[in-house]
């Protein structure tokens, strides 16, 4: 195949495919006695997969998969696809855990209760609207749920009105059973968005991206296969290893 066969596939520029070759995403080709290249059926499905690996874990990281499999370091390459599922599990639960605590906070109708013109706010005059002691407050800034910023002359923390309404969600989702690593989730989120309203307004579109990114991963793992199966019919470098070799080793027991 000629490189633009290849690059028709994708709706890529030739010089896109030429390109991928000398970064070592795909084998280099062959020369036909012209000196133009010659790409095999191997070329095609490394294309193929790097297309597919794209969208499902970014373009960084699909490029050290594809390197990593076309140099034949086959573990390697398995490496970075299991760091993208495992990174796709975790934005799945903080999900549920953002979902989950929303669907709290909206049963009890809570909303921030400070008052903007007397702001900013000490430790303690936090502590005494939410009836705790200072040092809940500063165990809360230690794992994350608040972030008050100091004062630059004294080092004195100073809550404003965001932060007073972090407290008061924070202390509801105590109240409810959360964890602080549940509450701090939550509330790195919240101060992303800007409030509640907000904040469940992403969920939908956060929740389809996470489904893309699933249903992407499924594809390309079919093109990562073909790519791997094809270097092997290929005899190219980073071919997958055998069945056999794959199969566990069985010690021979004797009969009691």
């Amino acid at each position: 195949m000629r490189p633009v066969d290849l690059a028709r596939r994708h709706d890529l520029s030739t010089q896109t495919v030429r390109n991928y070759e000398n970064a070592g995403i795909i084998p280099p080709a062959g020369r036909g006695p012209t000196g133009y290249r010659n790409y095999t059926a191997a070329h095609a499905a490394g294309l193929a997969a790097y297309v597919a690996l794209v969208p499902a874990f970014g373009s960084s990281t699909s490029r050290r998969i594809m390197h990593a499999a076309t140099a034949g370091r086959l573990d390697e390459a398995l490496e970075y696809v299991d760091d993208g599922h495992a990174l796709l599990a975790r934005d799945r639960a903080t999900l549920r855990t953002v979902e989950s605590a929303l669907s709290h906070l909206g049963a009890v109708g809570t909303r921030a209760t400070a008052d903007d013109a007397r702001e900013p706010f000490s430790i303690g005059e936090v502590a005494r609207h939410l009836a705790l002691a200072p040092a809940t407050l500063r165990t809360w800034e230690r794992t994350g749920v608040l972030a008050p910023r100091r004062d630059p002359r004294t080092g004195h923390r100073r809550y404003v009105a965001q932060d007073v309404r972090d407290a008061e969600l924070a202390h509801l989702l105590r109240r409810g059973g959360r964890s602080l690593g549940t509450i701090a989730t939550v509330l790195r989120e919240l101060r992303d968005v800007g409030s509640l309203d907000a904040l469940a307004r992403t969920l939908e579109p956060w929740r389809c991206d996470l489904t893309s990114r699933g249903l992407a991963m499924l594809s390309a793992a079919g093109q990562l296969s073909a790519y791997l199966d094809a270097l092997g019919r290929s005899g190219t470098t980073g071919s997958r290893p055998s069945p056999e070799r794959l199969r566990p080793a069985h010690r021979a027991v004797s009969a009691p």
